[in-house]
């Protein structure tokens, strides 16, 4: 079975006030950052990833689902929560997916672990997206060390020991 991973976003973006300050940013900007940070994690842990965000109040609105930096972005519409949105899908699809659920709201822990999803909290959520950015960033560096140049490291020492001599001789005639 794939994995699934719901993400509860307005409470996520509120749970890392560490990496949002809604005091000094836009909510868009904010729900705009949390989007990119786990289309990174969903590339990296190669899982389905879904943000959820609430326009449970907001008047004639109706639920938009759509695709996003390669994650799926759901805006709840009128008198829909994200937590019933999530709550509806992980009751339909848990036989079909391994679905974790990132929030801190308890009741909706609850409600999925009866549903059989598996609860997630912002910090594990928050470990897992450092960690994976983490490992990346390793592999990314060890990458760039090893590939350094990769066309010279094909070139055998003879060639190579030749064209210094000539780079030398090269710049012995520009010093005249």
């Amino acid at each position: 079975m794939d994995e699934v991973l719901m993400v509860d976003g307005y409470n996520i973006i509120h749970a890392w006030n560490k990496y949002f300050n809604l005091n000094n940013e836009s909510l868009e900007d904010c729900r705009d950052r949390l989007i990119h940070m786990l289309s990174n994690y969903q590339g990296y842990r190669k899982i389905k990833v879904f943000v959820v965000f609430d326009a449970y109040g907001v008047k004639g609105s109706k639920t938009i689902e759509k695709k996003a930096d390669g994650l799926t972005v759901v805006y709840t519409g009128e008198n829909e929560s994200a937590d019933h949105f999530i709550e509806r899908y992980v009751y339909r699809m848990s036989d079909k997916h391994v679905i974790k659920v990132a929030t801190s709201d308890y009741l909706q822990q609850r409600i999925v672990l009866h549903s059989g999803g598996i609860r997630m909290s912002p910090g594990e959520l928050l470990d897992d997206v450092l960690s994976q950015n983490k490992k990346v960033n390793t592999v990314q560096g060890t990458i760039k060390i090893q590939k350094s140049n990769p066309i010279m490291n094909m070139v055998s020492k003879e060639i190579l020991k030749i064209l210094k001599t000539f780079v030398k001789e090269d710049s012995d005639n520009n010093d005249k």
